[in-house]
């Protein structure tokens, strides 16, 4: 399976972002930023895995960000990204039981960082659309696009069935797409913050 080239670049962005953070953690592990950064290439790296790959890489961002945490507990951006990664992690647990621990906590994370900075819209924004994140677990695994995604699901429905399944796969890119793209804004914004030179003297 062939990676488009704008899905590429991506690709090779984040994974030159990801082996920055490890250079850079370990001249100096206690860097907030750059765990912070170090979790978000992750989270974004695992868009491109199968489903285990991608809940195990989901599993060391969010353990990036909880380092990161330890460093500097009011961190807003991190408190926000290790919300965006329990939510994902949620969305590939096929369990609804499991998967809630994960949302309640992701809003925990959520609600943490609109305390740090309250006037955020994309951190009010998170918060309000992972309220209903579970009811979209349901309709996303009722429809079985967990199977589609490893390959799986019946190749015999019929043309109505295959109408709905594809109106239901579209509105699952589309929530998962906002979400990507939110992250990978957010990414972007952290990752060329660090990088900026500073402003020149008044």
């Amino acid at each position: 399976m062939e990676i488009p080239e704008s899905d590429f670049d991506r690709l090779l962005f984040f994974e030159h972002t990801r082996k920055n953070a490890e250079a850079t953690y370990a001249k100096n592990p206690l860097d907030a930023d750059n765990l912070t950064r170090w979790g978000g290439a992750l989270v974004e790296l695992s868009q491109f895995q199968n489903i285990n790959d991608s809940k195990m890489m989901i599993m060391d961002a969010i353990s990036k960000f909880e380092e990161a945490l330890s460093v500097n507990p009011k961190k807003h951006d991190t408190l926000w990204f290790l919300g965006n990664a329990l939510t994902s992690h949620a969305f590939l647990t096929p369990e609804l039981d499991i998967a809630q621990t994960f949302f309640d906590k992701a809003s925990e994370y959520f609600q943490q960082a609109i305390d740090e900075d309250p006037g955020n819209q994309l951190y009010l924004k998170s918060l309000e659309v992972n309220a209903k994140a579970p009811e979209l677990h349901v309709e996303i695994h009722k429809h079985g696009l967990t199977q589609q995604a490893l390959g799986g699901g019946s190749s015999t429905s019929s043309n109505a069935k295959g109408t709905k399944k594809k109106k239901n796969s579209d509105l699952k890119y589309d929530i998962v797409g906002w979400v990507i793209l939110a992250v990978g804004f957010a990414a972007w914004v952290q990752i060329t913050r660090s990088h900026v030179p500073p402003p020149p003297p008044i």
